[in-house]
């Protein structure tokens, strides 16, 4: 039943009950007579009447939207002015119906106006409150959706950066290329599509498999391998329990390219870069290591950093972290050989993300075995 059909039946219906009560209690003391019947149905309908004419004012207004201290007054005048109008209406007739009913009452005016505003109190209240509570509830709906907007359009945003200054110096790189390797030249520009497409397509989709980030991840390095040759090292180690764990897009490969510019590039002899994921606690964690000290943050490509913050907090909320921090000592053995042959000290960014859909990415590793 909708809104409208569930208001008719509550004012017919509340102001039947209330007339019809009355009404029964005079027949039963004085007996039925059709004048006191049709101003019983005649009260009815003028009582639906006023306060449906009160429901029309209250939204042409909106009165429910005012400060409580600027309503209560145009409540309470409200409720004086129905009860004026039911007693005007009222009092006439039951003078000259039930004359001896009123002779030995005092102050039968204002009886008349208590006994009414009372009752319109009562609708008003209830009318009243109902609407500034249902107010209240679809401005804060209002209030989250836009923010919920904002929060969306911004992790938009954020997903979709790709570093121009990426993109001029991979395409110099290929330039070079088409002359003395024209097959290498050709590689260069398919994954470079790839990372141009992987960008477009970014803004469109919260989360990606991580096996398809790091697709984005190889591609990225292929190119910068490309730019540095053999100042750059990478290496990548994949737990197979993550390779179904839905992350945000282009967050590792904007990771990996802040480790090449303040880590690799800066350092005299080059430097590796590492990726790597595995599970602990039912949590996804993902390190990249490289070559590097950390100084300041923002001088640390602080974009990215914020970024990938910011992005983690807008998908997962608190449960998700990022953290980055300078090694003192490199426990992981391939870490370890890249640290000592490169002779540096190594910077770690790590990402904690929260089981998403487990069971989806345990139906589709079990899946992709089956194939296997």
């Amino acid at each position: 039943m909708s809104k409208q059909k569930i208001y008719w039946f509550c004012q017919f219906f509340g102001w039947s009950l209330l007339v019809l009560v009355d009404y029964l209690a005079y027949v039963f003391e004085i007996g039925f007579d059709y004048e006191t019947f049709y101003l019983a149905i005649a009260n009815i309908f003028l009582g639906v009447t006023l306060t449906h004419l009160y429901r029309l004012m209250i939204r042409r207004w909106n009165w429910v939207r005012l400060p409580f201290f600027q309503l209560a007054p145009r409540v309470l005048l409200s409720v004086l002015v129905m009860a004026l109008i039911m007693t005007m209406v009222n009092l006439p007739i039951d003078r000259i119906i039930a004359p001896e009913t009123l002779m030995n009452e005092p102050f039968v005016f204002l009886g008349y106006i208590m006994s009414w505003g009372k009752i319109m109190l009562a609708w008003v209240l209830s009318y009243t409150v109902y609407h500034y509570v249902e107010e209240n509830r679809n401005a804060e709906i209002e209030r989250i959706l836009l923010k919920t907007s904002i929060r969306e359009t911004e992790a938009k945003v954020l997903r979709s950066q790709l570093n121009p200054h990426f993109v001029f110096n991979a395409l110099n790189s290929i330039r070079a290329l088409v002359y003395e390797n024209p097959t290498k030249a050709q590689q260069g520009i398919t994954q470079l599509s790839n990372l141009l497409r992987n960008s477009l397509l970014a803004d469109r989709r919260k989360t990606v498999e991580l096996r398809e980030e790091i697709k984005t991840v190889e591609d990225y390095l292929a190119l910068e391998k490309v730019r540095y040759e053999d100042r750059l090292t990478s290496h990548i180690d994949l737990d197979g329990r993550t390779l179904f764990w839905q992350v945000p897009p282009m967050m590792l490969q904007t990771l990996v390219e802040n480790a090449i510019k303040h880590g690799v590039s800066t350092a005299v002899g080059g430097g590796f870069v590492e990726v790597k994921s595995m599970v602990e606690a039912d949590k996804l964690h993902i390190l990249i290591r490289n070559t590097g000290v950390l100084g300041d943050k923002k001088a640390s490509g602080g974009f990215g950093l914020a970024n990938t913050a910011q992005r983690l907090e807008l998908l997962y909320g608190p449960e998700a972290e990022f953290r980055i921090f300078q090694e003192e000592n490199t426990h992981d053995q391939t870490g370890e050989t890249f640290a000592i042959r490169n002779g540096g000290p190594v910077v770690c960014a790590e990402i904690t993300i929260p089981a998403q859909s487990e069971g989806i990415f345990r139906k589709k590793e079990v899946s992709v075995r089956s194939e296997k």
